[in-house]
């Protein structure tokens, strides 16, 4: 097992052997007595991680240009994931830079999950609006929370208005048919409870409690050990049960239960539509209104890493859409135009740290891959189809009206008018805020910029708007 470590940087010739090192910690990567000189790199870390680095310099040696490898090693804190940079040098030898990027991917797993999420959320939403059968709807429905609860079995147990008993309506992942007998009354065993109490009831081992579930010798097959039921309540009224099965050891985190409530909500809302219930609408919107918070956590979770800009977007998105109302931009726009704003530099959370928080200029390679954030959020965005009309602000918010812009050096009206109106936002925000490397400029100053770059960085038809706006 590895010991985590820092930064580190070697010189290594074309074939990978170790000509110098600068760190105190090479010795602990594996815990190696012998010296890190004129040994090979590869055989400081474990033969996958090695295989890495090989790969790495075989590539090096035909292209003849940086070449950036990343690796998860275990280390005694868990696993860790790690980046080589391997740079050409003369006299045929490579400086290897290695740094530890797990935050970085941690971070990026963590949105990946969480667009995993809205991506299912945006299906069953589908589902439900397209007036699908409600077996059919519960079944995806289920298959969801299967798969991104990461559990054995679920089912969901209808309140049958008629004889008020809880009745089995769809399931997924049983060795037997014993749940789809289930008939409890209200009050009646663990879903029962559920109903009565109207809150969630979990039992971290089924094995140690002396239920109803337990006593069914069909049941006892299943091995279940963990159990949540929770009730499906819509507009104050109860409409069944959602119950997940775990046959271990099972502990869940806050953003587990969050997910679990919102698809318990969600088969819900399909069991409202089927029984042809009033105001569905509202219901949406409150779907609607779950997606945008979940969108402006993931910006607040970008201002935390990037406290130079913190409030950043939120300003920047009031702006774009007081000067987009202005302009009488449609409602229905301004809706896609703010998801657009808040979610502009979703980008950046693929960006390393050494580039986004470096304090002095960026090199050219550095500014090459700043560059590619706006390509990096159309990329993160593209899967979620409801986005769609907000990528223009995420994909283009960096081009400039005579085509100086990145990254695809677009001219005048060939950018896409909410990109446009949101730069204005964009540069009078970052002209108005302090930098490490200057201090805020006045209000009349960042005018004054924007007035002459009229026709250059702005649109030209726009300036007169936005200063009148600002001046008011």
């Amino acid at each position: 097992m590895l010991q985590s470590f820092g930064d580190l940087m070697f010189v290594v010739d074309e074939d990978g052997m170790i000509l110098e090192h600068r760190s105190g910690n090479v010795l602990q990567i594996n815990d190696h007595p012998s010296r890190t000189l004129h040994r090979k790199i590869q055989d400081l870390f474990p033969v996958e991680a090695g295989w890495k680095i090989i790969d790495g310099l075989h590539e090096l040696r035909e292209k003849n240009k940086v070449v950036q490898v990343e690796y998860s090693l275990p280390t005694l804190a868990g696993k860790s994931w790690y980046e080589s940079r391997l740079i050409p040098i003369p006299n045929k030898q490579v400086i290897v830079f290695i740094r530890d990027i797990t935050k970085y991917k941690q971070s990026e797993e963590t949105i990946k999950i969480q667009l995993e999420q809205l991506a299912a959320l945006r299906a069953i939403d589908l589902a439900i609006t397209s007036g699908e059968d409600l077996s059919q709807t519960l079944s995806m429905i289920l298959g969801h929370v299967r798969t991104y609860l990461n559990i054995d079995a679920a089912s969901v147990l209808l309140l049958n208005p008629h004889n008020q008993r809880l009745e089995f309506a769809a399931g997924i992942g049983f060795r037997t048919s014993a749940m789809q007998h289930t008939h409890l009354n209200i009050g009646e065993g663990l879903a029962g409870q559920a109903v009565q109490k109207r809150k969630i009831v979990h039992i971290a081992n089924l094995k140690n409690r002396k239920t109803a579930l337990l006593r069914s010798p069909d049941f006892g097959k299943e091995n279940f050990s963990v159990y949540y039921a929770i009730p499906l309540i819509v507009k104050g009224q109860v409409l069944g049960v959602f119950e997940i099965f775990h046959r271990s050891a099972f502990s869940s985190d806050q953003d587990w239960m969050n997910f679990l409530n919102t698809l318990a909500g969600q088969a819900a809302i399909a069991i409202d539509s089927a029984m042809m219930f009033k105001n569905l609408q509202q219901s949406n919107d409150e779907l609607t209104l779950a997606y945008d918070k979940t969108i402006d956590g993931w910006s607040r979770a970008l201002d935390f890493r990037d406290k130079e800009t913190e409030d950043h977007t939120c300003r920047v998105t009031e702006l774009t859409l007081r000067l987009a109302q202005r302009m009488n931009i449609l409602d229905e726009e301004l809706i896609h135009m703010r998801r657009g704003a808040t979610l502009h530099d979703i980008g950046k959370v693929a960006m390393p740290d050494g580039i986004l928080f470096k304090a002095a200029p960026l090199t050219e390679e550095e500014w090459g891959t700043m560059r590619l954030h706006p390509m990096i959020a159309a990329e993160i965005l593209k899967p979620i189809s409801y986005l769609s009309p907000a990528l223009p602000i995420p994909r283009f918010h960096h081009e400039k009206w005579d085509g100086s812009g990145y990254p695809d050096g677009l001219t005048g009206e060939e950018i896409p008018l909410a990109a446009r109106i949101f730069a204005f936002a964009d540069v009078y925000d970052a002209l108005t805020s302090d930098r490490p490397y200057r201090t805020a400029w006045s209000r009349d100053n960042a005018l004054e910029y924007i007035r002459k770059n009229s026709g250059i960085h702005f649109d030209p038809k726009i300036v007169p708007v936005f200063i009148e706006m600002m001046t008011e």
